[in-house]
C-alpha cells in the first residue's frame, strides 16, 4: 500500500508550519522540469466529489515546483493517515463514531493518493520525494514509536490517542494545503488543496468534540 518513501517519512516529528513549507518548496525546486499534465479525479468522502478535478483541469495550464512538492509530500502524509485509520478499524470496543470517522478518512484519502500519483506521473515527476529530503519537518507526522503505541492501545484509550494524533496530523495537512493554494499553479492540485482544507478543518472540529465526550 505504501510507496518506498513511507518507511523514512513515518519517522517524522512535528515541526512548525514554516518548516513544512520549506520542505515542500525545497522538494519542488529541486525538481523543476516538465510542464503540462493531466488532471486526476477528486476522491469521495469527507466532502469530496469524485471527478471534479478531471473535468476542471487544463493540461495546457502546466504545473510548478510547489505543485510537485505538494503532491509528493501529501502522498506520504496521507499514507500515514491510512495506516492510523486502518489500525483503528482493526480494533474492538472502539466507539462507533470514531470507527466511522476512521473509515471516512480512509475512503477519502486513498483516492486522493491515487490522484496525486497520477498527476506526478503525467508531469514526468517522481512520486517519491527527492534524495536528501526527509519527512522530519513535515508537520503532523507521527514517529514509529507513536504509531506503535497506537497499535498497542485498545478501547477508549485507543480512541482518545487516535483522535489526538489525527487532529495534529490534519493540522499538518491543512498547513501544507494552504501553502499549495498560495503558491501552486496546477488547477487540479490547487482545487484538491482547497478541498483538503475545508474537509480536514471540519474533521478537526468533529474530533475535538469527540474527545470532549470521551473524557
Amino acid at each position: 500500500m505504501t510507496n518506498p518513501a513511507i518507511t523514512t517519512f513515518r519517522n517524522a516529528f512535528t515541526k512548525p508550519r514554516t518548516a513544512a513549507a520549506a520542505v515542500l518548496f525545497a522538494a519542488g525546486l529541486t525538481l523543476t522540469a516538465c510542464a503540462g499534465g493531466t488532471g486526476g479525479s477528486t476522491p469521495t468522502g469527507s466532502g469530496h466529489d469524485a471527478g471534479t478535478h478531471q473535468q476542471g483541469h487544463s493540461p495546457a495550464a502546466g504545473h510548478n515546483a510547489a505543485d510537485t512538492g505538494f503532491a509528493q509530500a501529501m502522498i506520504v502524509h496521507h499514507e500515514q493517515a491510512l495506516t492510523m485509520s486502518e489500525s483503528m478499524l482493526a480494533k474492538k470496543d472502539i466507539p462507533q463514531s470514531v470507527t466511522a470517522l476512521a473509515q471516512r478518512i480512509k475512503d477519502a484519502q486513498g483516492p486522493e493518493i491515487t490522484s496525486m500519483t497520477a498527476w506526478l506521473t503525467s508531469w514526468n515527476e517522481p512520486v517519491e520525494m527527492p534524495s536528501g529530503h526527509t519527512g522530519h519537518s513535515m508537520e503532523g507526522m507521527l514517529s514509529e514509536e507513536e504509531l506503535a503505541k497506537l497499535d498497542a492501545a485498545q478501547g477508549r484509550e485507543a480512541a482518545r490517542m487516535f483522535l489526538t494524533q489525527m487532529i495534529a496530523h490534519h493540522e499538518g495537512a491543512v498547513s501544507m494545503a494552504e501553502d499549495e493554494v498560495a503558491n501552486g499553479k496546477d488547477s487540479a492540485a490547487v482545487a484538491l488543496a482547497k478541498q483538503i482544507i475545508t474537509a480536514q478543518q471540519a474533521e478537526i472540529k468533529e474530533m475535538q468534540d469527540m474527545l470532549a465526550t470521551l473524557g
